[in-house]
């Protein structure tokens, strides 16, 4: 996976969640959509000095999962017992073994920048992410396919900004809701379709600010709605 290919399903998914055909830099998006979301961070393997992504920023000396193998195939990790004289030899000697391994990945396909990530395939810069597809910039999802910038959902799919929620496809910035779709700004909801500025309320359709809207109305309010989220992506 690279920065390409990340670009391409962020606005895949722009593109099914907004219904229109845009296009943005994966910089913009980290900046506009993903600069609250816990991601992996840039390091150092102090062994040799490639660039690596971790999400432990606490250690000092890092190692790829791959080096970290390819070291105990070679060398093995054990060491040759000495004598010890005080809790000051015992510290000294870990630290010829004390590395923190990045880019840790399992079971996974065509994933970089993640730390850890499992069973996932097409993922870009994700932490603790399982059996997701095409994910970018998102923390603890499972579950879920084309998500951007998510944290801590399940079973979403076509997502930017969904957090604490569950089953939710074609959707931007839900918060703490469940069962929701073709919606935007949702918060604490349930069973909410084609629903915007809501909070609190439960199987519904065509709403805006809690307030019931004919379908036509809806349609009408929220295409000028559409341009300006767009219109502020592009903003610096």
């Amino acid at each position: 996976m690279d920065e390409k290919f990340a670009n391409q399903i962020i606005n895949k998914c722009l593109n099914i969640i907004f219904n229109r055909n845009v296009s943005f830099s994966i910089d913009v998006i980290l900046s506009k959509f993903a600069f609250d979301v816990r991601l992996p961070k840039k390091v150092f393997d102090s062994l040799t000095a490639e660039e690596t992504w971790t999400s432990n920023i606490n250690s000092s000396n890092f190692i790829t999962q791959a080096n970290m193998e390819k070291y105990d195939e070679e060398h093995n990790w054990m060491l040759q017992k000495i004598k010890l004289s005080s809790l000051k030899d015992i510290l000294d000697v870990w630290k010829k073994v004390n590395y923190t391994t990045t880019e840790r990945q399992y079971d996974c396909i065509n994933v970089s920048q993640c730390d850890p990530i499992y069973n996932c395939e097409n993922a870009f810069r994700c932490t603790d992410c399982r059996s997701s597809k095409n994910i970018v910039f998102s923390d603890g999802c499972a579950s879920s396919e084309f998500c951007i910038a998510c944290q801590r959902s399940v079973n979403c799919n076509f997502c930017l900004r969904v957090d604490d929620s569950g089953n939710c496809t074609n959707s931007y910035n839900v918060i703490c809701s469940n069962s929701i779709s073709n919606s935007f700004f949702i918060q604490d909801c349930s069973k909410l379709h084609e629903c915007i500025f809501c909070s609190h309320i439960s199987n519904k359709k065509f709403c805006i600010a809690n307030m019931q809207f004919e379908e036509k109305e809806y349609f009408f309010y929220k295409k000028f709605i559409v341009d300006w989220i767009l219109g502020d992506i592009l903003k610096n």
